[in-house]
Formats: structure tokens, C-alpha cells, sequence
């Protein structure tokens, strides 16, 4: 009797750790205020390759909205999703309104993928999806600058971190891209 309840425990067990609530939570959870005001269900975007992005208008890194514009049109209809969400925490470098910011990214660069309200992605005021992002990504960390970039798998896993020098059209950045795009 002990060994069949013992052997239970353990297929129980190993059964569970398969199912999504035994893995780690996915940063893609809750909800988040879009540009133009209307509640995100982040869980919408399950399923999908997503390059999660802290943005400025006024950054020497700013000219990386045309990349991450032109990653979009490349890989969207593979699956690729981009959240833009601007900041104002380094160098106040963000210092519009989300109607200024919306503007800006569709006259400047001609944005179409996905852009949130402004945030904060430093110190106690981040949302989840970035205390999730900068405590479970590799390596973990706060944010150092505008425009780093978090690379989520269909699966909700981080697969990848990239700092601010690493541009959209960085060789490491697609490689990265195109094999969570490659992942089933």
C-alpha cells in the first residue's frame, strides 16, 4: 500500500510540473492601459513571440522605433508581437503625454504595433509585467536605459534579454527571434 501510494505521489507529481501553473508565471499577465486608454488583457498575446520594450521620444535611441517597426512588418504574420511601453525614467527623456507619444511614433516612424501608456519600469511604481521581466530574465536586474528589449517565447518563457546597444537589427536580436518564432 505505502509503495502504490508512493508511486502515486510521484506520477502526480511529475503530471504537475507539466501543467502551466507548476511552471514559472508568465510575465504576459494582468492588465495594462494601451496609448489610447483601452484595457489590454496581457494574456492575449499567449501563444505569440513577443519583444516587450521600454521607449523615449528623446533618446539617442530613439531612431530604434524604425527597427523595431521594420522587425514587426517582417516577422508579424510568423507571429511576432511588439509592446512598446514609453517611459519617463531615464534622463526624462519621455516627458509627453500618451497622445504626444502616440504622434510622435506614428508621424516620426510610422508605429503600428502595439503601444502602451506610459509607465515607469524602475523602482517600486513598475507594473508586474516588468517586475516579472527584470526579476525572472537572464540575467536579472533592474533597467539601465530607454530601449532595452525583453524576448518572450509562445510559451511565456523569457527567452532572451537585450540591453540598449543591441540594436533591432542586431544579428543576435533576429537569431533570437527567428528560433522562438522556429519553436512550436
Amino acid at each position: 500500500m505505502r509503495l502504490v501510494a508512493s508511486s502515486l505521489i510521484v506520477a502526480l507529481s511529475c503530471w504537475f510540473a507539466g501543467t502551466p501553473s507548476a511552471r514559472a508565471a508568465s510575465p504576459l499577465a494582468g492588465t495594462m492601459t494601451s496609448i489610447d486608454g483601452k484595457q489590454v488583457d496581457l494574456a492575449s498575446f499567449d501563444g505569440k513571440v513577443v519583444l516587450v520594450v521600454n521607449v523615449a521620444s528623446r533618446c539617442g535611441a530613439t531612431p530604434q522605433y524604425a527597427g523595431l517597426q521594420k522587425l514587426y512588418d517582417t516577422y508579424r504574420d510568423r507571429g511576432l508581437v511588439i509592446l512598446g511601453f514609453p517611459a519617463n525614467d531615464f534622463g526624462a527623456q519621455e516627458p509627453g503625454s500618451d497622445a504626444q507619444i502616440a504622434e510622435f511614433c506614428t508621424a516620426k516612424y510610422g508605429v503600428t504595433f502595439p503601444m502602451f501608456a506610459k509607465i515607469t519600469v524602475k523602482g517600486s511604481g513598475m507594473p508586474p509585467l516588468y517586475k516579472t521581466l527584470t526579476e525572472s530574465a537572464d540575467p536579472p536586474g533592474a533597467i539601465g536605459w530607454n530601449f532595452e528589449k525583453f524576448l518572450i517565447g509562445r510559451d511565456g518563457a523569457i527567452v532572451g534579454r537585450f540591453k540598449t546597444p543591441v540594436r533591432p537589427d542586431d544579428p543576435a536580436l533576429v537569431a533570437a527571434i527567428e528560433a522562438a518564432l522556429a519553436a512550436k
